[in-house]
């Protein structure tokens, strides 16, 4: 990436702007904006998040908030009511108060005598969640965004549940949330009030996984926020981007369908980050792609946005399966409709002997009864920190599964979420099905392509579930994961299905038999090309964060089996070190630690426990919060149990317990 220091306007930074909002709590700012901008006032660009802009992201706003600036923007960094160096409190995701205060920094940013009135939202992940959901409150100055990883829907695409299952993200998420939000402000900014700030935030702290597993169906309380309940309230012009290596690249498509007005997806191989920085190569020149988008729509300059294709994404070659890649080889290809009139539904059936074949469906009758352990290397739902989380070889989890397989004698483009149709009974009330679309290589290596998950107890709609009866046959359609890839001749396209996916989803209450009735799979094909239909500058950013290492980052995921009990545990500690910001001085760091346990032959042992450290000091001044949580189950209800612990100069000043029983509802 290539690092930019002189940029058409001088830059001139605040690191800490009180925004006080309408119930006259304040909020923390930090502002970049060009030195001369109240004699030419420019357009600002909000980012408002809960994740600390003194440290927790810091590293990639240096490089994204100057390089606007320096384009002739005022790019705001808000730290959110009760996170960072923000007064008040957090009580949940995406509350109204969230969205409120994020209309009310509009309204106060396009009212700046260095603003011109025009103003833009974007952000990845909260951030691009709440882009979307504050657009559809319409505040006046908001005439555009940008939001990355994110999603349309709150229930059935975040962090939360999947095709009506219960993620263990859910309690792996709010478990970083228990850690972020439980942080203290920076003296340096709050002054003598940290200390009371810190201990209120404490004090009313939630115990999120708990909040969220209460509503297991589809609610009102996920409705509320999920824009694709009515997309027409979106007026801006909205840039939409995704990573197939992301949890959140489904929404993509969605937002370009379903919006109607100005909107674009772009789509590359990335996991959960920018994709100036991202992995797997190739990067992008987003920043530069942004200013296009910035300068057409709050500038009013000729970019030739509004003539892009309506998605742009990577094509990815088939590769051999690994934890982890930093590149993945394809080429970029561009649609200029979508849904694309160039991709056609090409139909593969399942069919005895474990064959899949082209045609209509035909009986299989095929049974399946996965150990519970089917899924270790499934890879993270989200990945995120830079670790070995993608899905490795599929080998075992396909040994655990019905496998349907097909050579190919020539190649095959997918492009779009393949459709499932299945015809099947389920032995048990609660069950699930999970299926995997795979690459099989030559040497019998398995590449997961793609893949979904489904509760049948959903089967007529995630707002109303029932109990399966295991005497009648049931129907469902399902879709898969999004996806573009190249499956090449010779390689052997794969239909895996399973009962069970740990860690991944919670299991059902006991072991199920599935008998496969019929079954296939609508394969969304695109005619194959050559070279790429799309190009994007390289990156280029702003200066680095100016930092010194006191510890280095490391990651690590190992399954571990006990010859003893028989159980399987997936051990995964992502260590980030500790940082000194060179400018002010604060150290920063910690530790995060997941172990998700789990017998092959019984689901109610599941259990997963978090740990998470995190330390904040400079001279004279030391903190660290330790932050706990866990969960299992029985056959009715969830049991969860929570902590935290804050410590200052290592004397234990706050403590406090969490414990939650929640009934079990038809998961």
């Amino acid at each position: 990436m290539k690092t930019v220091t002189q940029f058409p306007r001088k830059i001139v930074e605040n690191p800490d702007v009180g925004i006080e909002m309408p119930d006259g709590c304040v909020l923390s700012a930090r502002i970049w904006l060009p030195a001369d901008a109240e004699n030419d006032p420019v357009p600002a660009i909000l980012e408002h998040l809960p994740y600390r802009k003194r440290d927790g992201t810091t590293a990639r706003d240096s490089l994204t908030h100057p390089y606007f600036a320096g384009h002739g923007y005022a790019s705001i960094r808000v730290d959110m009511r009760g996170n960072g160096d923000s007064e008040g409190l957090m009580e949940d995701e995406y509350t109204e108060q969230e969205l409120e205060d994020a209309v009310a920094v509009i309204a106060w940013a396009a009212s700046q005598p260095w603003c011109n009135g025009k103003v833009g939202m974007m952000g990845i992940s909260w951030g691009g969640f709440n882009a979307l959901q504050v657009a559809a409150k319409q505040p006046e100055a908001l005439k555009a965004i940008i939001t990355l990883c994110s999603t349309d829907d709150r229930y059935a695409d975040d962090i939360h549940y999947k095709g009506g299952l219960l993620l263990n993200e859910n309690l792996g998420w709010g478990s970083t949330m228990l850690s972020y939000s439980s942080r203290s402000p920076d003296p340096a900014i709050v002054g003598d009030s940290w200390k009371e700030m810190w201990l209120e935030r404490l004090e009313n702290e939630p115990f999120l996984p708990a909040v969220w597993l209460r509503h297991q169906r589809r609610d009102d309380y996920w409705k509320r926020g999920s824009v694709c309940e009515d997309f027409s309230k979106i007026k801006a012009a909205t840039l939409a981007v995704g990573g197939w290596g992301d949890g959140y690249k489904n929404a993509v498509a969605r937002l370009v369908e379903g919006i109607g007005g100005p909107t674009k997806g772009i789509i590359g191989p990335w996991i959960h980050k920018y994709p100036h920085f991202a992995v797997p190569k190739p990067a992008i020149g987003f920043l530069q792609e942004a200013l296009r988008w910035w300068d057409f729509w709050l500038k009013g300059k000729e970019t030739g946005v509004e003539n892009d294709p309506a998605m742009r994404l990577y094509l990815m070659d088939s590769v051999p399966p690994r934890d982890w890649y930093e590149e993945r080889p394809g080429r970029w290809i561009a649609e200029h409709q979508w849904p694309s009139p160039g991709i056609a539904t090409r139909t593969f059936s399942l069919a005895a002997g474990g064959k899949l074949s082209e045609g209509p469906a035909k009986v299989v009758n095929a049974k399946i009864k996965s150990p519970q352990d089917c899924g270790m290397d499934g890879g993270e739902y989200c990945a995120i920190w830079l670790g070995p989380e993608m899905p490795g070889n599929q080998r075992e989890d396909d040994a655990k599964s019905a496998c349907f397989d097909l050579r190919l004698d020539a190649s095959i483009d997918i492009v779009g979420a393949p459709v499932v149709r299945l015809t099947l009974f389920a032995d048990r009330p609660a069950a699930m099905v999970v299926v995997r679309l795979c690459d099989v290589h030559p040497d019998a290596s398995s590449t997961r392509i793609t893949y979904g998950v489904f509760n049948l107890c959903h089967r007529d709609g995630h707002d109303t579930p029932k109990p399966i009866n295991p005497t009648l046959p049931m129907t469902v359609a399902f879709k898969l994961d999004d996806i573009a890839y190249q499956v090449p001749a010779g390689h052997t396209l794969r239909v895996a299905v399973s009962s069970s996916y740990w860690p991944l989803v919670w299991p059902s209450p006991v072991p199920v038999t599935l008998n496969i009735l019929t079954g296939s799979i609508d394969m969304p094909e695109r005619q194959s090309g050559n070279g790429d239909e799309a190009r994007f500058e390289e990156p280029e950013a702003a200066r680095p964060w100016n930092t010194q290492t006191i510890r280095p980052s490391s990651n690590s995921r190992n399954v571990e089996r006990d010859d003893k009990t028989g159980a399987v545990t997936l051990a995964i500690v992502d260590d980030f070190g500790e940082t000194r910001d060179a400018d002010h001085g604060l150290i920063h760091g910690g530790v995060a630690r997941e172990r998700w346990t789990i017998h092959p032959a019984d689901p109610l042992s599941a259990r997963g426990v978090t740990h998470w450290t995190a330390v904040h000091k400079r001279d004279g001044w030391s903190l660290r919060t330790e932050t706990f949580s866990a969960m299992r189950s029985d056959a009715t209800s969830f049991h969860l149990t929570g902590r935290i612990e804050a410590y200052e100069d290592d004397v234990l000043v706050y403590e406090k317990d969490f414990r939650e029983e929640v009934p079990r509802d038809h998961i």
